[in-house]
């Protein structure tokens, strides 16, 4: 007469968890290996947190991301006390970082200075992935539309 499935189940947790000494020596084995390590074995140092952090980010392709995070977190030290007061970061896009600067005076003072400001950026932030920066000036309304409106030069620098 064929067994049940609850004993042929009750058959199988048996010989899978029962005594040790039922077992077979592979299956044994199996066992041991899947109980874990024990203490001073190798690989079992601790390592610290920045490693484990670098090892993250780097294996979950986070590295340029967070360089140019950082990047625009620090403007202040890239483009100093001063001018950081006048411009600020707005965003990076396939390696265009975007200032955005408080006057068209200030912006046409950082875009002598691009070169100095290149550099430190490459030096500091390689990961960053930084090939060209633009300065704008501030954002001003447009009077080009309307049915009023007429061709012609506008209001220029009114703003800065």
């Amino acid at each position: 007469m064929p067994e049940s499935e609850a004993v042929a189940v009750y058959r199988r947790f048996r010989r899978v968890f029962g005594d040790a000494s039922v077992r077979s020596p592979s299956a044994r084995k199996r066992r041991e290996q899947k109980a874990g390590s024990s203490p001073f074995q190798p690989g079992r140092d601790p390592h610290a947190l920045g490693n484990v952090m670098d090892s993250l980010t780097s294996r979950m392709g986070w590295t340029s991301s967070l360089s140019q995070a950082e990047l625009m977190a620090a403007w202040t030290t890239i483009a100093g006390e001063e001018t950081a007061v006048h411009s600020s970061p707005v965003g990076i896009e396939d390696g265009l970082l975007t200032v955005e600067c408080e006057s068209t005076a200030w912006a046409t003072q950082l875009r002598l200075m691009r070169v100095e400001i290149t550099t430190r950026i490459a030096e500091r932030f390689p990961d960053a992935g930084i090939r060209s920066i633009r300065f704008q000036g501030p954002n001003a309304p447009s009077w080009k539309r309307g049915p009023r409106s007429i061709p012609g030069r506008g209001p220029r620098d009114t703003y800065g």
